[in-house]
């Protein structure tokens, strides 16, 4: 079966110059894969002329002429930029037309373009971004929400409970993964009111078998793979992200220093060498690329803004899997059925998200 991911060319930091690279790459590797390359039709093609890719049968255009950028307020990149590549990108989505869709464009932007193109599945009042960070087990801790929803209440920390869950058990075949509520510490009087309410919530779904709750984790925890899913606000889940990938780079850039240094670090450097390249890898945040906007009748995931082509082609690995896993429909599925039912948010305008992290 073909899947076919749309994907806008123009969003991010380098634009189509990192992501055509990554799509050619991509289509190159999975023959059942159709990308749809969303953007200003000329940039794009120069790119693919580049790569001796243009006349690349699994690759199409849709030419679209206006550019969602990093600095554009939502009011902009929603109500006056209608011909984004962002938004036709995502629109192709909802028509039907793609699978999935990818972008590294402005994430307030996406989150906002995508819940009003989209909209929500029922019983879920805010959409959350989930990604994927690398634990000491050699599996991956998903944790959410990271950057959508600055304020969260209770009701919300649940919904991305009940939203990670039902994404782990149809991306990991697991069927009762374990939550972890992310705090200051382990112990019940420990942390913020929302934190407390939220794991009043989280214990009664556990106790009803909805949730297999583990309690309230620790920052470490999340390295540690304490539990399959980590959840929080999208203040905090933001700056653990930046910070986890930070101190990533400093820890390379501080090793490669050191091995530098003299004669004797080199020669340790060159017998290590193989396992320097396996931790290298284990831990380049590159491979952990391209996190899913849970909570929409459609997929949609989002590349981190500065990406190169290797990173962005995982992003668009992430889409392409989560497509032909079919992981929308056993989402929504789950959460029909484990959700609270609750008020639908006025369609339309995202004014009810708080404002996203950039």
């Amino acid at each position: 079966m073909t899947i076919k991911i749309s994907i806008d060319c123009m969003g991010g930091d380098h634009g189509s110059a990192v992501t055509v690279a990554a799509a050619i790459s991509f289509v190159n590797r999975e023959p059942d894969a159709e990308l749809i390359l969303v953007g200003r039709e000329e940039a794009i093609r120069a790119e693919l002329k580049k790569h001796r890719a243009a006349a690349h049968p699994r690759l199409s255009i849709v030419h679209a002429e206006e550019v969602v950028t990093m600095d554009d307020p939502l009011e902009v990149a929603l109500r006056r930029k209608k011909d984004s590549s962002m938004r036709v990108a995502i629109t192709m989505v909802k028509d039907g037309r793609a699978q999935a869709c990818v972008s590294a464009g402005n994430t307030g932007a996406l989150m906002a373009i995508s819940r009003y193109v989209l909209k929500t599945i029922p019983g879920v009042d805010r959409p959350a971004i989930c990604t994927l960070i690398p634990n000491q087990k050699d599996k991956p801790t998903y944790m959410l929400d990271l950057g959508a929803n600055v304020d969260c209440e209770p009701q919300h920390l649940h919904q991305f409970a009940l939203m990670g869950s039902a994404l782990v058990a149809s991306s990991e075949g697991r069927s009762m993964p374990t939550v972890g509520l992310l705090n200051i510490g382990e112990e019940d009087i420990k942390g913020n009111e929302v934190v407390k309410q939220t794991a009043k919530l989280l214990r009664a779904d556990h106790e009803k078998g909805v949730l297999n709750f583990y309690g309230n984790v620790e920052g470490n925890d999340i390295f540690k793979g304490t539990t399959d899913i980590v959840v929080c606000d999208g203040f905090v889940g933001n700056v653990v992200l930046k910070a986890s990938e930070g101190l990533g780079r400093f820890f390379k850039v501080v090793l490669t220093a050191e091995f530098k240094s003299n004669p004797l670090n080199m020669l340790g450097a060159l017998i290590a060498r193989g396992a320097l390249k396996s931790i290298s890898k284990r831990m380049n945040p590159s491979r952990y690329n391209g996190a899913s906007l849970l909570g929409l009748r459609g997929l949609v995931f989002k590349s981190h803004g500065g990406a190169d082509a290797y990173a962005y082609e995982w992003a668009i690995r992430r889409a392409y899997d989560a497509a032909k896993n079919d992981v929308l429909s056993r989402i929504s599925a789950s959460i029909a059925e484990l959700m609270p039912q609750v008020e639908a948010p006025a369609a339309g305008v995202p004014s009810a998200i708080s404002a996203p992290i950039q």
